[in-house]
């Protein structure tokens, strides 16, 4: 008489795959995230699977519930520098400073072109 092969899993297999598939996405977030650049490439990136078990007042069944989270690394920031000057009837004027003079031609036979104003909402 021979004995019948019994197939056990591992609890990240249950829910028919569900636990797996949800690790498997935030991972694919992750890949995503040290690919991008516009993060730091050699910052750690976590992919956190918590597993809460409920058992019932009886002890015959458990609630199995699943949160699978990632941390990324953030973007990297995007600076620039304003200027703020007395404009025209002495109101104030902020502009993004540009590399040269606007309307001065570079080296390389660009024209600078003006700088951008900032909005000011009183």
């Amino acid at each position: 008489m021979s004995e019948a092969k019994i197939d056990r899993k591992g609890i990240l297999e249950m829910a028919r795959g569900g636990f797996l598939e949800r690790a498997d996405y935030e991972m694919t977030k992750i890949i995503d995230n040290i690919l991008d650049p516009n993060t730091r490439a050699d910052k750690k990136r976590t992919l956190t699977i918590t597993l809460d078990l409920i058992p019932d007042a009886d002890r015959q069944t458990i609630r199995v519930n699943t949160v699978v989270k990632s941390k990324l690394e953030p973007t990297n920031p995007v600076a620039t520098s304003l200027y703020i000057s007395g404009g025209v009837g002495g109101d104030m004027v902020v502009s993004e400073l540009v590399p040269q003079v606007p309307g001065q031609t570079s080296f390389s036979g660009d024209v600078q072109e003006a700088p951008p104003l900032l909005r000011l909402v009183k």
